[in-house]
């Protein structure tokens, strides 16, 4: 038996390496004929090895190259729904990428993994070269992952023509090396890999002066050189009570059941958990025409403080930190508040004033540690009176929503390079939510410590933290403060930013933004109108 499966697995290896190579030499044929066309003016193709919908950068590059004309297809594989404004202007083409025969799961990895990658570079040679009519102009490749794509689109371009920009949102050998190890053989591969096929493009795109400061001394990297700092797009903003209203009444079917104890009672579609119409009529034969004629919705004065926290569930991301800080958050407000935590059994009809308000901690994301932690998260919480922490998976639409709705972020992310910034911070400060974060070497150039956020280097930091910013909750003057700092920056005009920007590094409240439209316009748009450096 195990003889006959040798064989077949065998079989199926020759059988898969000789259609790569048919494939490839198809690939190669439709090269030498591509070579003879000129790559077409305005036209980019944007490549990322992962879900284009759970890729925001990279889909908001894609829609500003479209708003300025040119023709952009937008390669990955299909997974989450890409933004709206992206999926709706006409000339946008998404291209998936088919994903690995489901054989190749049954196989071992051993056979398994040189099949994957291969596939992988048929069907993004094959996107390429054959699937676009005419070469680019551009070819934008995200970084990481770096194998095997720097390669390819080095490739790609210098067999067309098409000039290369490479996005630098990490170092690929750096997370890699989270799992192996910095001195493992494969990484010190990695890292020689990426150097090679990354140190030369027509541009580089950084999200950070410290990335581009690194790479620029490090790698001596040859090429356009730019600072490209993440910004979410411009319909990111505070949600208002109504719109507040409107999510949950959305969300209450996925609120679980275990929380009714805990959140104030909602009665749909007249109150949520978290506000409340005033003046209710005592009766109403159409809820619907009733709550139409009734005035907005205002947030409830005994809502809990709701914090949110975006993760990856991955190991660069120390959810161990955060369920450390609520146990002594939990512990606090219950000393705080001279409530007897053990023998209270009715703590909504409490009379007593609380100092510290009660918690919802909502954290948003997939990822492979995710059952692990939150089969703990459960097991604590029994017993917790002041705290409830769930998961929620929200469509993209309503994701900027639930930002705009919190009262508090918290950021986990410690980079593994030490060189990118977490995206999910940008999109909470577009939606005017304050942060906690964990401090790394360049956390400084996104938050400023007691200007938009606080930073935290453990549990014990980010419990105190809370402690400062949510005392007297719903009227904290600390976490106020805080707000109104991220409110001025939002509203600071363009002329500023590029002040700012020119090197002269403004400290204080009045620190640097911009959305990501004037940011790209300011960095990206210059370098991709150089027509008449098209083959310089």
């Amino acid at each position: 038996m195990i003889a006959n499966e040798s064989h077949g697995f065998h079989d199926f290896f020759i059988f898969a390496t000789l259609s790569f190579f048919a494939l490839l030499l198809f690939i190669l044929v439709n090269v030498s004929q591509k070579v003879r066309q000129t790559p077409r003016l305005r036209s980019v193709a944007i490549l990322v090895l992962g879900d284009v919908g759970r890729s925001p950068r990279m889909m908001y590059h894609a829609e500003s190259f479209a708003k300025l004309g040119f023709d952009t297809y937008l390669i990955g594989y299909k997974g989450s729904k890409p933004i709206l404004s992206l999926t709706s202007l006409s000339n946008i083409r998404l291209s998936y990428l088919s994903e690995s025969p489901l054989l190749v799961a049954r196989i071992p990895f051993v056979l398994a993994a040189p099949i994957k990658i291969m596939y992988q570079i048929a069907t993004i040679l094959y996107t390429l070269v054959y699937d676009i009519p005419r070469p680019p102009e551009f070819i934008m490749v995200q970084n990481p992952p770096s194998i095997p794509t720097l390669a390819l689109v080095w490739l790609v371009g210098g067999i067309t023509g098409s000039k290369v920009i490479i996005d630098w949102h990490n170092l690929g050998y750096s997370i890699l090396a989270l799992k192996l190890g910095k001195t493992h053989l494969l990484v010190n591969i990695a890292k020689r890999f990426e150097i090679m096929f990354g140190r030369s493009a027509y541009a580089h795109l950084f999200v950070t002066n410290a990335m581009r400061n690194h790479l620029e001394q490090e790698w001596g990297l040859i090429g356009h050189k730019a600072v490209l700092h993440d910004r979410p797009p411009s319909h990111f903003h505070k949600s208002p009570p109504l719109e507040v209203h409107e999510l949950f009444i959305r969300l209450g079917r996925s609120i679980s059941p275990s929380l009714a104890d805990f959140l104030p009672s909602a009665s749909l579609p007249y109150t949520t958990q978290l506000t409340e119409i005033r003046g209710l009529p005592p009766y109403s034969a159409s809820p619907t025409s009733a709550f139409s004629s009734l005035s907005t919705p205002t947030l409830r004065k005994d809502r809990p403080a709701l914090l949110v926290s975006s993760t990856s569930w991955t190991p660069d991301e120390d959810f161990g930190i955060l369920l450390e800080a609520l146990k002594l958050y939990e512990s606090r407000a219950c000393e705080a508040n001279l409530t007897n935590c053990e023998n209270s059994q009715s703590k909504h009809n409490s009379k007593e004033r609380q100092v510290l308000p009660r918690i919802w901690m909502v954290i948003t994301g997939k990822g492979p540690l995710k059952d692990r932690y939150m089969a703990e998260v459960e097991f604590l919480q029994k017993n917790w009176q002041y705290v409830r922490c769930t998961s929620l998976w929200l469509e993209a639409e309503d994701y900027p929503l639930l930002l705009g709705s919190a009262d508090l972020g918290v950021s986990l992310h410690s980079s593994s390079s030490a060189l990118d910034l977490p995206m999910k911070i940008v999109d909470m400060f577009g939606c005017g939510l304050p942060v906690c974060a964990l401090d790394f070497a360049c956390l400084s150039e996104l938050v400023k410590d007691g200007i938009n956020g606080l930073v935290f280097k453990n549990a014990s930091q980010l419990a105190e933290h809370l402690e400062t910013l949510l005392t007297s909750f719903p009227s904290s003057s600390a976490l106020d403060s805080l707000r109104t700092n991220l409110q001025r920056a939002l509203q600071v005009p363009l002329n500023v930013e590029r002040f700012v920007h020119n090197h002269q590094h403004q400290e204080g409240a009045d620190w640097e933004w911009g959305s990501w439209s004037e940011n790209w316009d300011r960095v990206v748009k210059p370098l991709v109108l150089r027509d008449s450096e098209r083959f310089g």
